[in-house]
């Protein structure tokens, strides 16, 4: 089991800024939830109790409150990474869609119609 983690004392403003998230509730659904995971916290509850209350895993609470005691409020925006770097150029992204648009017969071949795979082996293997 993990070790309990609490948040920071909070300061007036922080805890007026983190009521005024949850109680009008018109922000993003994420920031409404972290302000939640904190408030809870600040209250004296356990990660697995706050867990079950803003249904999230109980390491994603332990990661907010640590975000919490490093960053203060900024920790409400989650900074997500941009994803997985992409595979393929702009230029080859254009060449594909050059063939794609390009009828099979006028590239000498001898069907009339793109399919995936068809479209994929030309492209892997050109004339």
């Amino acid at each position: 089991m993990a070790k309990p983690v609490h948040v920071r004392r909070l300061t007036d403003e922080e805890g007026q800024a983190l009521l005024r998230i949850v109680r009008r509730g018109r922000h993003d659904a994420v920031r409404i939830r972290r302000a939640m995971m904190i408030l809870a916290s600040a209250s004296g509850n356990t990660n697995e109790a706050i867990a079950a209350l803003v249904a999230a895993d109980p390491d994603t609470v332990r990661d907010v409150i640590h975000a919490f005691n490093d960053r203060g409020l900024d920790c409400l925006d989650p900074r997500w990474a941009g994803g997985r770097p992409r595979r393929i150029t702009a230029d080859g992204e254009a060449r594909i869609l050059e063939v794609a648009r390009t009828r099979p017969r006028a590239l000498g071949l001898p069907f009339t119609h793109w399919s995936l795979r068809k479209l994929s082996d030309y492209l892997r293997h050109p004339p």
